[in-house]
């Protein structure tokens, strides 16, 4: 190593460039390979006592005359081993790609064959040395800059795609993912990424079937990937289901996604992956009883997957068996403490089992993992940035409390004022509200997890009728996303506990206008407009209500009764049954919260 630096310091002619680069390179490759961060001494130090007798004996030759070497003052060291490798390899590639041979004439074929190759070596280093960092956005950046030369060379256009995936740069990196499969049509794993991407982040869905149809149409050719384009294909339909509006199409995407799961899994019948999505797209169909066969199948397999116990989980709500359910999210969270879904489902299974003051325990506690997993980094990185004002404050200091209304005190048993009891709750709701322009700089799953935490307490203290405690909560969350359709419906909610029904009616509206397939919002909406006498307009939305989503058992049962007092007394009575065999079948929360993703 010693040898190598100090053939980096020297200051090198026309003669020597190339050499220099090749040094670079098998420098970095042993600081990434060979040297842990804990052996790791900087060019300017001596090397670790146990290594000096190795470096010693590597000197074996003096040179006659010493070569002249960089100096000055305040240079730049590296502090740990990664540091130095990215160092030498940005000079590397700055060096490397102003010497790539980009004529196509024949008779140079063969040097830029061997120009592409040394450059190809140092951005696959780089893509080690900024991955484990986690810098992706400057190694879309650096591979961008290989693109001048990157014609007909898959390696480097499936890189660019590959860091565009990393850095969120997803409709790009469909882009760039469809130029590789003109270059190797017959390669599965590309087409299949493409429809990772677009059923992930993007959720382009015809995009996603069209990639998967490719990876089938290989047939023999996709070898052991065949099976995963049938579970992209059967992911894409199932996906295309929760997004239909028409029953007759929800009902023809969910059989023709169960068809193509099953057919995965006869391709792949120990794949745990596959057997999930099976069990999942049964569950969607309320198959409960065989969906939970499967899902042990894939238990068996993998037994600490985080998706299939919370599946599971939700399939023993969906049988009513609450407190088995419980259990499984209980043992899940101790698996994955910070997984914030596991733990709404959790607040649900408290509120049925043990009462929504069981539940706000579990959202107080959760308020607190919040601000332990993204607070102090979010918040603080921002405060070392500069970019809050200097009149904001951000209360760190102590831990955020959701303060539950107590009925009775502890000691001496006297009613205590709701009024103490919420002056606690927003004084540590207090702690967490920053600016909205701070909030844009954040991502924004954060804050729609944050979000999702205000209004499920708030949703909690309606049930124990703390109308101002709830308020508090509504208030906080529309702090963070104002004309969010969830927060505008909760504020609709609120609004009809206190008896303001015109005013709920119209919050109901406004969230529906945000979001139009809100099937609970169109429930809460149909039951009001009945209420002030409305009732054909009611009938209306709660039937598109039941068209949107045919399993949801409220919309059915709010809909018999606005028959019934209409007088159609034998079509009530058929929404009322269909409500009832539904209800059987239906979990705490909707199993399409799992998450749906190649």
């Amino acid at each position: 190593m010693r040898e190598l630096r100090e053939v980096l310091r020297t200051v090198e002619t026309k003669a020597t460039q190339n050499f220099k680069v090749m040094a670079a390179k098998h420098l970095a490759g042993v600081l990434l390979h060979s040297l842990s961060e804990e052996c790791y001494w900087s060019p300017l130090s001596h090397p670790l006592p146990e290594f000096m007798s190795k470096e010693e004996n590597s000197f074996i030759t003096q040179a006659l005359r010493k070569p002249h070497l960089y100096e000055g003052d305040n240079l730049y060291c590296p502090k740990d081993n990664i540091e130095e490798a990215l160092l030498l390899l940005l000079i590397s590639e700055s060096m490397a790609t102003r010497d790539v041979v980009l004529s196509r004439a024949p008779e140079q074929e063969e040097d830029r064959a061997v120009s592409l190759r040394n450059a190809a070596a140092i951005y696959d280093l780089l893509s080690i040395t900024l991955g484990r960092r986690g810098q992706y956005v400057m190694l879309s950046e650096c591979l961008e800059r290989a693109m001048k030369f990157a014609f007909e060379e898959f390696h480097l256009w499936y890189q660019v795609a590959l860091s565009m995936v990393a850095c969120g740069k997803s409709a790009y990196a469909v882009s760039l993912l469809r130029e590789c499969m003109k270059l190797r049509p017959s390669d599965p794993t590309v087409p299949l990424m493409a429809a990772k991407v677009c059923i992930g982040s993007l959720h382009w869905l015809e995009e996603a079937e069209r990639f998967a149809m490719m990876v089938i149409d290989l047939r023999e050719e996709a070898g052991e990937f065949l099976s995963k384009g049938y579970l992209a294909l059967g992911l894409t339909y199932s996906l295309q289901a929760t997004d239909a509006t028409l029953k007759s199409k929800q009902d023809e995407l969910h059989r023709k996604a169960l068809q193509t799961l099953q057919r995965a899994q006869q391709l792949a019948p120990g794949d745990p992956q596959v057997i999930l999505y099976v069990s999942l797209q049964l569950a969607l169909v309320r198959q409960i009883s065989s969906a939970i066969e499967q899902l042990q199948e894939a238990l068996k397999v993998c037994r600490d997957d985080a998706n299939a116990l919370h599946l599971l989980a939700l399939l023993f709500s969906a049988q009513k068996h609450y407190q088995h359910a419980l259990d499984v999210i209980n043992m899940a969270i101790t698996e994955y403490p910070e997984n914030f879904s596991l733990m709404f489902s959790k607040v649900k299974l408290e509120q049925v089992l043990k009462g929504p003051e069981e539940a706000l325990v579990t959202c107080r506690q959760m308020l607190r993992l919040w601000q332990t997993l993204y607070s102090f980094s979010q918040l603080g990185g921002l405060e070392k940035d500069g970019s809050l004002g200097e009149g904001v404050t951000l209360k760190k200091q102590s831990g955020m409390h959701l303060t539950l209304p107590d009925a009775h005190d502890a000691d001496s048993g006297s009613r205590r004022a709701s009024s103490i009891a919420a002056s606690r709750l927003e004084e540590a709701m207090s702690e967490l509200t920053v600016p909205s322009s701070v909030l844009k700089q954040g991502p924004v799953q954060l804050w729609t997890t944050l979000e999702q935490i205000w209004l499920q307490a708030a949703e909690l203290f309606m049930e124990q009728r703390h109308l101002k405690e709830a308020g508090f909560c509504i208030q906080e969350a529309a702090g963070l996303f104002p004309t969010s359709h969830s927060v505008l419906y909760m504020r609709g909610r609120l609004a009809e506990m206190k008896g303001s029904l015109e005013e709920a009616k119209q919050l109901y509206k406004e969230a529906l206008t945000v979001n139009p397939d809100g099937v609970r919002i169109m429930h809460s909406l149909g039951l009001m407009l009945s209420r002030l006498g409305h009732k054909s307009l009611a009938q209306k939305v709660l039937r598109d209500a039941v068209e949107r989503q045919s399993t949801c058992h409220e919309a059915w049962r709010g809909l018999g009764e606005v028959l019934q007092a209409q007088g159609q007394s034998e079509a009530a009575v058929d929404c009322f049954l269909t409500a009832l065999e539904l209800e059987a079948s239906s979990p705490v929360l909707p199993f399409s919260i799992i998450p749906r993703e190649l």
